[in-house]
């Protein structure tokens, strides 16, 4: 059974400013959707309002044809966990206390919590620093152990039938090519048992690899939607990042992977009348 978050015709405006346009999107379980686009195109904001930490100006989200506001927020809490692009603790927590915060929302007692906050920590390479002060660690084991607590607050990808979701702001952004990779792998697998999860990065050719659907975004919109291999295209990336990259697409490989050129006018003609 396919669990969806689904937004309709959903807007959002911070202050004065409108930071996405109203827009039709339904995420689906066993899929792993990325998200990309340039800075400042509403990728981290589209992602809080589907989370619930923005209200939109108009339309509505559903999570299980359930409005979200109507979601019971500790239920909420069991079915879909979020991992922002910063996280601050004030308090001298240990690893394993700080990923023990999202193993107790679905842990019987204590030792269960414990338990499944160290699987969590195994899977992000950190289970031997769990003694360790939170705050002595580097800005990447961080956020490793950052992704344990949101592992561990929805363990398992499906429950009784139902799928749960991942939320996951650039995850990748402190983390080495081995540690980008090993986590890019947890939320396929995540996706391939049932589970959902959208993740927001910057990297394209990180997000060809491991995507089942690119969302791309311009200026609070969606302008592409669909498999890398069919979404990235010359022209595209010429429009919303206003540079000039080649997107190769091996003959043997459905992965296309993009090449810097050189700066360039997106207006050119000249480029433009040779897409890919």
């Amino acid at each position: 059974m396919t669990t969806e978050i689904i937004l309709e015709n959903v807007s959002l405006t911070l202050g004065s400013k409108r930071i996405l346009k109203p827009l039709d999107l339904s995420l689906r379980s066993s899929e792993l959707t990325i998200l990309v686009g340039p800075n400042g195109a509403g990728k981290s904001s589209l992602l809080k309002l589907i989370c619930g930490d923005h209200q939109p100006d108009q339309g509505r989200i559903l999570f299980d044809q359930i409005a979200l506001p109507h979601w019971p927020l500790d239920k909420l809490a069991r079915r879909r966990a979020v991992m922002a692009q910063s996280s601050q603790i004030a308090f001298p927590f240990t690893v394993l206390e700080v990923v023990r915060m999202g193993a107790n929302l679905q842990s019987v007692d204590a030792y269960d919590a414990d338990r499944r906050a160290m699987l969590a920590l195994e899977a992000v390479d950190m289970e031997r620093l769990a003694g360790q002060r939170f705050q002595a660690l580097s800005g990447g084991e961080q956020q490793r152990v950052q992704l344990a607590r949101t592992l561990a607050q929805v363990w398992s990808p499906c429950h009784e039938g139902q799928a749960n979701f991942l939320l996951l702001d650039e995850p990748i952004s402190n983390l080495d090519i081995r540690h980008q990779i090993e986590l890019l792998q947890l939320a396929k697998d995540y996706t391939r048992s049932g589970g959902g999860c959208l993740a927001v990065l910057h990297d394209l050719n990180i997000a060809s690899m491991f995507a089942d659907r690119l969302l791309v975004m311009q200026q609070g919109q969606i302008v592409g939607d669909g498999p890398p291999n069919e979404t990235l295209t010359n022209d595209l990336i010429a429009q919303i990042f206003g540079i000039r990259l080649q997107v190769n697409r091996p003959p043997a490989c459905p992965i296309p992977y993009i090449l810097p050129q050189t700066f360039f006018d997106a207006a050119d003609p000249q480029y433009m009348s040779n897409p890919s």
